[in-house]
C-alpha cells in the first residue's frame, strides 16, 4: 500500500471503531448501543434539517439544468483532443449499475404498493385511482431527476478537475481549491476527504445490505424450508464478497464493464417479461398519466414539507430518506461516473447522466409498480399483506408469483440482484481506493481488497444491529455533512467555469474554435 494517504488510515480507523461499537450487545450498552444512538441522531436531523435536504437537492437539480443549456456545455471533460473511451451503451450501463441497480429491484414493486396503500397526505383515500396514480408519480420523483442531478454535479466536478485541470479530482477536497485556496491541502482538506469516505462506506453498505436482505427474502419466499435469517444474509454477503473482490481485482475494463453490460441486458429482459405477461395496456396508460403528474408537480414536491401538520413522518420516511441516501451515495457513484466519462462535453455528460437513467427508472417503476397495483385494484390480490408481514424485500417476488412463469422470472430477478450487488460493491472498491490514494485512478489491488472487506463487514454489522432500519439511519447520518460539501462544490464549479469560459472566449464573438472542436 505504497500510495495510501492518511485519509486511508483515518477512514479505516473510524469504520473499525464503528464496527466494534456496533458489535457490542444491547445488554452491555442499553442506552448507548448503535441502534439507539443512531436513531436519536436520525430523528434530530429529519426534524430539524429536513428543509435543508430539500433545498439542497433542488439547487443541485436546477444547477444541472442550467449547465445543460448554458454556454459552458461546450467545455470538454479532458484535453482538446480527448474523446470518450467507452461507447454510449457501456457508459450508460456502468453509471446505471453503480447508481441505483439494487435499489430499483428492491423497491420496484414495493414502493408503489406502499404508496398505494399508505399514500402521502395530498391523497384523500388509499387504494383509489388517485392513490394509484400518485403512487407511481412519487416513485418517479424519488428515483428520477433529483438523485441523478446530485450524482451529475459531483461527477462533473470530479471529471473536470481530474481530466481537464490535472488536479487530484478523485480526492473530493481538491475540487474546493477555488474556494479555500492552498488551505485545502491541510487539515481542512483531510477532514473533507474523510467525510467523503465515511459517506461512501455507509451509502454503499446500505445498498449491499438491501441486496442481501432481498436475496434472502426471495429465496425464503420461493422455496419452502429456507428461513430469512441473519445467518442466511451473512452467508450471502460472504459469497458475494468473494465474487465482487475477484471481479474488482480483474480490473475496470474486464470485471465492471462486462458485469454492467450483463446487468442492463438482464434488467431489460426482466422488464419486458413483466410488461408482456402483465397488464400491458394498463402499464402504458399508468406510465403516461403518472409521468404527467410527476412533471406537473415537480416544483411543488421538490420543496414540500408539512409544517402545519406538525408531522413530517411520511416525507421523512420516504423523500428525506431518499435524498439523504442519494447524497451519501454521491461520492461513490460520482467518482465512478467521472472515472468512465473522460472526453465528453459538459452538455453531453449532464444530459446523459440526468435524463437517460431517469427515463429508464420511470419505465421500470411503471412496469413493476403498475403491475402490482393492478393486481390489488382490479384482481383483488392482497400483495401488501405479504409486504407487511414478511418485509419490503418480498414485494417483487409476491407480485411475480402471480404472473405466468412466475418462478422462472423470480429466479432471473435473483440473478439480477446478485449481479447488481457485485457491480455496486466492485465499483465501490475502486472509488474508495481512489479517495484514499490521493486520487489514483488505478488503486492497487491491496487497497481495493481492504476496502472490499471493510464495506462487506459494515453491511453485515448494520444488518445485525437493526436490519433495514439501521441501514437507512446510517445513510441519513452520513449524508448530512456531505450535503454541505456538495453545496460548496456547486460554488467552486461556478467560479472555475466562469474563469474557463473567459479564457476560451466562450460566448464571445471570437468563439469560433470552440464551436468547431467542442473545446
Amino acid at each position: 500500500m505504497k500510495k495510501t494517504t492518511s485519509v486511508f488510515w483515518w477512514g479505516i480507523g473510524i469504520v473499525v471503531a464503528f464496527l466494534i461499537w456496533g458489535s457490542i450487545p444491547e445488554s452491555i450498552l442499553p442506552n448507548g448501543n448503535t441502534a439507539n444512538v443512531t436513531n436519536i441522531i436520525q430523528s434530530f436531523l429529519i426534524d430539524q434539517f429536513g428543509w435543508f435536504y430539500l433545498i439542497a437537492a433542488t439547487i443541485f437539480l436546477g444547477f444541472a439544468f442550467f449547465l445543460m443549456f448554458s454556454k459552458y456545455g461546450k467545455i470538454r471533460l479532458g484535453k482538446p483532443d480527448d474523446r470518450p473511451e467507452y461507447s454510449y451503451i457501456s457508459w450508460f450501463a456502468m453509471l446505471f449499475s453503480a447508481g441505483m441497480g439494487i435499489g430499483l429491484v428492491f423497491w420496484g414493486a414495493s414502493e408503489p404498493l406502499n404508496h398505494f396503500n399508505n399514500p402521502p397526505t395530498i391523497v384523500e383515500d388509499a387504494q383509489t385511482a388517485e392513490a394509484g396514480t400518485t403512487a407511481l408519480s412519487y416513485s418517479f420523483f424519488h428515483w428520477g431527476l433529483h438523485p441523478w442531478a446530485i450524482y451529475a454535479i459531483l461527477a462533473l466536478a470530479i471529471a473536470y478537475f481530474t481530466f481537464r485541470k490535472d488536479s487530484n479530482g478523485g480526492v473530493i477536497s481538491a475540487i474546493l481549491e477555488p474556494i479555500f485556496g492552498k488551505r485545502i491541502f491541510g487539515p481542512l482538506g483531510k477532514t473533507i476527504d474523510i467525510i467523503a469516505v465515511f459517506a461512501t462506506i455507509f451509502g454503499v453498505a446500505t445498498s449491499l445490505g438491501l441486496g442481501a436482505i432481498q436475496i434472502s427474502g426471495g429465496l425464503s419466499y420461493l422455496f419452502d424450508g429456507i428461513e430469512p435469517t441473519f445467518t442466511l444474509e451473512l452467508i450471502i454477503i460472504a459469497v458475494v464478497t468473494v465474487l465482487f473482490i475477484t471481479s474488482a481485482l480483474s480490473g475496470l475494463d474486464r470485471g465492471i464493464k462486462i458485469l454492467s453490460n450483463a446487468n442492463i441486458v438482464i434488467a431489460i429482459l426482466l422488464m419486458l417479461a413483466v410488461l408482456i405477461l402483465g397488464p400491458t395496456n394498463f402499464i402504458f396508460s399508468s406510465f403516461t398519466t403518472s409521468l404527467g403528474q410527476y412533471v406537473q408537480n415537480l416544483p411543488e414536491w421538490s420543496l414540500r414539507l408539512t409544517p402545519y401538520d406538525g408531522d413530517n413522518a411520511w416525507i421523512g420516511d420516504w423523500t428525506l430518506f431518499y435524498w439523504a441516501w442519494w447524497i451519501a451515495w454521491a461520492p461513490f457513484v460520482a467518482t465512478f461516473i467521472a472515472r468512465v466519462s473522460r472526453g465528453r462535453t459538459i452538455r453531453e455528460f449532464v444530459t446523459g447522466v440526468l435524463l437517460v437513467p431517469t427515463i429508464f427508472g420511470t419505465m421500470w417503476f411503471a412496469v413493476f409498480g403498475a403491475t402490482g397495483i393492478h393486481m390489488e385494484y382490479f384482481e383483488g390480490i392482497d400483495l401488501m399483506s405479504d409486504i407487511t408481514s414478511l418485509g419490503e424485500e418480498v414485494g417483487l417476488f409476491a407480485m411475480l408469483s402471480h404472473l405466468p412463469g412466475g418462478l422462472i422470472i423470480s429466479l432471473i430477478a435473483l440473478v439480477l440482484i446478485g449481479t447488481f450487488f457485485i457491480t455496486s460493491a466492485d465499483s465501490a472498491t475502486f472509488v474508495l481506493g481512489m479517495q484514499t490514494t490521493n486520487g489514483d485512478i488505478n488503486p492497487s489491488k491491496s487497497v481495493r481488497l481492504t476496502w472490499g472487506l471493510i464495506q462487506s463487514a459494515t453491511a453485515a454489522i448494520l444488518l445485525w444491529v437493526g436490519g433495514l432500519g439501521a441501514l437507512q439511519t446510517a445513510s441519513i447520518i452520513a449524508a448530512f455533512p456531505f450535503a454541505i460539501i456538495l453545496v460548496l462544490v456547486v460554488i467552486s464549479l461556478i467560479i472555475t467555469l466562469k474563469k474557463e469560459a473567459k479564457r476560451l472566449n466562450i460566448g464571445s464573438k471570437t468563439d469560433k474554435q470552440v464551436n468547431k472542436t467542442g473545446e
